[in-house]
């Protein structure tokens, strides 16, 4: 069987591809090899996969069809928030509290963890830690933002409820209530995803690209992987981090693929709003904002249910020059005009949650899936499971993403 889907993950220039990434050694793949676990996906979320296992002691290979971090990695954004996409209190209705918290939480640990590694690895990918706004909107009113603050103090979270004056003084935004959220987390994403592949080649892992995944044999002995170009590699485990490409024969899981399009200003220090925290909005559609060191304000939004790049593409003009007015009419303070801009795809799920764990009727295979809006943070998430799940320490939270979770 051909193993993924393969799709037009972005079009435009990301800012990212303006900075200069550190040398990543690679090979061609040219004979069979034998190793622990095969990591497929050479984007962000397969570096930290990759560099967890590396780190417990398995000899894993990496490989991707593109080449590494050539996918859909340059078109995140990296705003690597613990708060979900889902707002607590509308994901307690929908799964139960005790879960709606209890994946919260994780998400919080991972963003935690991935500041933690990040810089016991001594990885250089302009990071800072950043406060979010969370501003009220079509999803959540003004009072429907208290009660969110409050479902988030219940939970353990410290935030703080701020009502449109203290807003307007602090931020210099207008009418508009907000939760503050603390300690989030930004990079640039193509920087971070070379330091983990740095760390777990460092770790004796392989990288071998261009390489094209065709088949997968799966058995209760091992799994066999057979590449176009016709060698094999022979492991004990599989992992699919393919990112945005959705897996045939996989279940979906509630995942989907829609779009999303981002403008970047030039650079305007003076101009920033006070912190310069993360911005986001309770409303559907909504715009998500951050900062470089530069100064460049990044600004994405104008998410459509459109999987076909060709239909995505055609949208492009328009969605940038909305994204444009609406964060000029947010943030007057600054130019809002685009210096850059791209749109791309990514992975949604009906509760903004993803998938993690053992592929159903595919012995000693493991995928990780559906990221949503929280990316990068679900990706180290991932690589905190999947190294307790291969390892065969376990984890206590996989049955909130497993593919037989019940919601």
């Amino acid at each position: 069987m051909t193993v993924t889907v393969k799709r037009d993950l972005r079009t435009g220039r990301p800012l990212w591809l303006d900075r200069r990434l550190p040398s990543l050694p690679s090979s061609e793949l040219k004979r069979n090899i034998s190793c622990d676990v095969v990591v497929v996906g050479a984007g962000i979320s397969g570096a930290i996969i990759a560099e967890s296992l590396s780190e417990a002691g398995l000899k894993v290979v990496i490989v991707d069809r593109r080449g590494a971090v050539q996918g859909s990695t340059p078109a995140s954004t990296a705003l690597l928030q613990y708060e979900i996409d889902t707002p607590l209190s509308v994901l307690s209705e929908r799964i139960g509290r005790d879960r709606a918290e209890r994946l919260w939480r994780r998400s919080r640990l991972a963003v935690d963890a991935l500041r933690e590694r990040t810089r016991a690895l001594g990885i250089d990918a302009e990071q800072a830690t950043r406060d979010s706004l969370y501003l009220s909107g079509n999803v959540l009113d003004a009072a429907g933002l208290e009660a969110e603050a409050e479902a988030r103090r219940r939970a353990g979270f410290e935030v703080s409820f701020l009502k449109p004056a203290a807003v307007l003084e602090q931020y210099g935004i207008k009418g508009r209530s907000a939760i503050v959220g603390r300690d989030n987390y930004m990079a640039d994403p193509r920087l971070l995803a070379v330091g983990y592949l740095n760390a777990a080649i460092a770790k004796g892992a392989r990288l071998y690209a261009p390489v094209e995944v065709t088949n997968v044999s799966a058995s209760k002995s091992g799994v066999i992987v057979a590449t176009r170009d016709g060698p094999e590699i022979n492991c004990a485990s599989l992992v699919f981090a393919t990112g945005y490409e959705m897996l045939k024969g996989i279940p979906k899981k509630g995942n989907s693929i829609i779009s999303t399009w981002v403008i970047a200003t030039k650079p305007q220090p003076s101009k920033i709003w006070p912190t310069g925290c993360i911005i986001w909005e309770a409303a559907d559609p909504y715009l998500y904002i951050r900062t470089t060191p530069e100064g460049h304000v990044i600004c994405g939004g104008e998410d459509a249910e459109i999987s076909d790049a060709d239909e995505r593409d055609a949208l492009n003009e328009a969605k940038t020059q909305r994204l444009v007015e609406k964060l000029g009419k947010l943030l007057p303070m600054i130019d809002p005009t685009a210096d850059y801009s791209w749109s791309g795809s990514f992975g949604d799920s009906t509760t903004g949650t993803p998938t993690i764990g053992p592929v159903p009727r595919m012995q000693n295979c493991y995928a990780a899936m559906g990221y949503g809006g929280n990316g990068i943070t679900f990706s180290m998430m991932a690589g905190q499971m999947l190294r307790g799940m291969i390892t065969g320490v376990g984890d206590p939270d996989n049955d909130l993403v497993s593919f037989n979770r019940k919601f």
